[in-house]
């Protein structure tokens, strides 16, 4: 982006975006821009996390570059997407993190992998580290579950209070005056916008991810990555319901639950996250914002690194490899947990709120309509 002030640089282009609404339809920004004049910070916030960075307004757009307008929509959007999520982290001296987090996720995620080597050196055998054990309670053996179960329990809070309190933040910057009522009217339509991704469609075709060739890859792969995460969250659950409820302590039979949860969520989400790198690497720079793509290249690998080493300590957890395996696993885990509040995982949830306030304007307009079209009837 070369415009000096970003806010600046954004109402010119919605400016000119509103009046001309060629791309109306391709997105829900432009039926939130349609018929504005003005563009306020509480706009621009939500409107840059409401898109959903399809680029098909790039290649749709006549007055992009080298057109004198210099429409430049994507890049714009995405600069100010990385503005929301720093001025509304919480604790604020977080916002500092994130700015620098091509060096603090990295940084973060060394850290919890120090730690907790350091954990198993000086809490568990150290033979264990390099010693073929299969039976029962051999996870515990190389990191007591005391330290394990502290160590995640206590960066998976950290990880949900912060990105809840920011969150809500954004939220009362973005919809101010909305009610319990709107939004409860609203959440069917906004759910299901974001469970579906059904906006990476880019209005049907799908997103440019290669290009001016639409496909829905992105999307594809969207929900392999989060599926499987999610999949992965549920394997942690239902192994920590065998261990206190069944009294079961891990490594548990290939065929079980827990097991099984894991394998499916490990393998969708390392190809989710490998297939997602590689769409950065062949996508278009010239629409694109170099900081957003470090920021999606950084969580990526993360995620990937997460859900390999996790194959891998089910693949090789009969062989002396178990215990170096499960503790860079989990010191990746730990590293993912403590790093997510200033990551690109914040696009979730500030994504989700702005399709949220969109389905609560959508629903303001039918309202607003409905009394028009009563009063037009013989």
């Amino acid at each position: 982006m070369s415009a000096a002030d970003p806010m600046l640089e954004a109402e010119r282009v919605l400016r000119i975006c509103s009046a001309c609404m060629y791309c109306d339809g391709l997105c829900p920004v432009f039926p939130a821009i349609d018929g504005k004049h003005g563009f306020s910070l509480s706009d621009v916030s939500y409107l840059s996390n409401l898109c959903h960075n399809c680029q098909g307004c790039w290649h749709d757009c006549q007055y992009a570059p080298p057109h004198p307008f210099a429409v430049h929509l994507p890049a714009t959007f995405a600069e100010l997407r990385q503005s929301s999520y720093a001025d509304h982290l919480w604790p604020p001296t977080l916002g500092r993190a994130f700015r620098a987090s091509s060096l603090a996720v990295p940084t973060t995620v060394a850290l919890a992998l120090l730690t907790t080597f350091a954990l198993v050196l000086s809490t568990g055998s150290t033979e264990m580290l390099f010693a073929a054990d299969a039976r029962e309670g051999a996870f515990y053996r190389v990191l007591p579950w005391p330290a394990m179960a502290g160590l995640a329990g206590g960066t998976f809070a950290w990880a949900v209070i912060a990105i809840t309190l920011a969150t809500l933040r954004y939220w009362h910057t973005i919809a101010p005056g909305v009610t319990i009522s709107e939004v409860l009217r609203a959440l069917p339509v906004a759910l299901s916008d974001i469970i579906t991704l059904r906006h990476l469609g880019g209005g049907g075709p799908g997103c440019h991810d290669d290009g001016e060739r639409p496909s829905h890859r992105r999307r594809i792969l969207h929900h392999l990555t989060a599926g499987g995460f999610v999949l992965s969250g549920l394997s942690t659950i239902v192994a920590a319901a065998y261990h206190h409820l069944l009294g079961v302590a891990a490594p548990y039979p290939v065929g079980s639950l827990p097991v099984m949860l894991g394998l499916v969520g490990g393998v969708t989400m390392t190809v989710g996250a490998v297939g997602l790198l590689g769409l950065e690497a062949r996508a278009d720079r010239e629409p694109s914002d170099r900081g957003e793509t470090r920021l999606n290249v950084a969580f990526l690998i993360l995620l990937a690194l997460v859900g390999a080493s996790g194959l891998a300590v089910l693949g090789f957890r009969s062989t002396p490899a178990m215990g170096l395996l499960l503790s860079t696993h989990l010191g990746l885990v730990f590293g993912l947990f403590a790093a997510l509040p200033f990551s690109k995982a914040l696009h979730a949830p500030f994504r989700a709120a702005a399709l949220l306030r969109a389905a609560i304007d959508g629903n303001r307009r039918a309202s607003a309509q409905a009394p028009e079209a009563a009063g037009d009837t013989p």
